[in-house]
């Protein structure tokens, strides 16, 4: 033994495990496991990464100021309270880092993101969950789970894995009940799919006490690029600079996300497109006996009788060439989390499954 030892917390750490993305022997595979965009980057993102490609030898800007400022006018935000990071995990990650460390609680609920329990763990700090209500955040019980030793409250809002979210009475009532010095988090990985939701924007215009985080993964396609972005108070944003790395994001990265924000075209006809078919999915499972929450995000999160017929839905897509999520790992085992993919995708799994449920009859 060489007596060299992780900090504490470092080995309760789950290693993140993504969506699969393939089937040995299947060329066919549709893909509902990752919630991506099935229309991919904007055709504009494409071409500002290939112009991009020149410049690889090129060390990138530290400051971010061209994609901060595109952010800050398509938003209606100061860009200067505006930090880019390698997708909205980095920021979770700094937050923790910056603001939770050894005695410190970290605050999220039963079925919040999984890495707010790892970026916490990361930082030495204390993972807590709060009870939800019909996998809802209950506002109360979060309040109710805030003990002295608590500095960060993280909310998904809509929430990954349920597509549940809370309004914005809900969200100041916890802002406004959150005792002094703890910081809330809110999580907008999925915003722009919530009709009329700012992300948070107005509550953190009005409180010192809120952030929120951003992603370029989701609905502008660029998962393989890594982009994410937080705003709020400017004294929390100087703090995470701090430790933010100085090239944390690349070239390509930042031009193509400039790109995907300013193409205004492109986002409209995504969320449509994923409005509608997110209705007609959800309604054809219900019609097939598979019910789910109203989503506000890119998916819905499809509920079986039990665990076992779960897993064996899940078995008899993969043997359709369908790969969805299971989300036993967020205390869900009896349900499957759905992409809303194309037209095409959304027809050929609800078939599936309707086909599953007709065999189990």
């Amino acid at each position: 033994m060489t007596g060299i030892a992780p900090q504490p917390g470092i080995l309760e750490i789950k290693l993140y495990v993504s969506g699969q993305s393939s089937i040995e022997g299947r060329e066919d595979v549709v893909k509902l496991s990752s919630n991506e965009n099935p229309f991919g980057p904007s055709p504009r993102a494409q071409e500002a990464l290939r112009r991009s490609a020149h410049l690889l030898h090129r060390y990138p800007p530290t400051d971010h100021a061209a994609l901060r400022a595109a952010i800050g006018e398509v938003h209606g935000l100061d860009a200067g309270r505006i930090i880019c990071g390698v997708g909205s995990d980095e920021i979770i990650h700094f937050l923790c880092q910056a603001y939770a460390g050894p005695g410190d609680e970290v605050l999220y609920t039963e079925h919040g993101f999984s890495m707010y329990r790892i970026s916490a763990l990361a930082a030495g700090a204390a993972p807590v969950e709060a009870p939800e209500r019909d996998r809802t955040v209950d506002v109360d019980a979060v309040l109710a789970a805030c003990t002295a030793r608590t500095k960060l409250v993280f909310i998904a809002n809509p929430n990954n894995p349920t597509g549940t979210m809370i309004g914005g009475g809900d969200l100041a009532r916890l802002a406004a009940g959150l005792p002094e010095g703890v910081l809330l988090v809110l999580d907008g990985a999925y915003a722009e799919f919530a009709s009329g939701y700012d992300g948070g924007v107005s509550l953190i215009e009005e409180r010192g006490n809120v952030f929120m985080t951003r992603t370029f993964s989701k609905l502008y396609g660029l998962g393989g690029l890594r982009v994410g972005w937080g705003y709020g108070p400017r004294e929390i944003v100087d703090v995470l600079n701090r430790v933010r790395g100085p090239f944390n994001l690349s070239l390509p990265a930042l031009d193509a996300a400039e790109a995907a924000v300013r193409d205004r075209d492109f986002v409209e006809k995504c969320l449509a497109e994923n409005k509608r078919m997110r209705a007609w999915l959800a309604e054809a499972l219900a019609e097939r006996g598979v019910p789910s929450d109203t989503s506000c995000a890119n998916f819905i999160l499809a509920r079986f009788h039990d665990t076992e017929e779960a897993d064996a839905c899940d078995a008899w897509l993969r043997d359709a060439g369908i790969l969805v999520r299971k989300v036993a790992g967020y205390k869900l085992p009896h349900c499957l989390r759905i992409t809303v993919g194309d037209e095409a995708s959304c027809r050929r799994v609800a078939h599936a499954i309707g086909a599953f449920k007709d065999s189990r009859t």
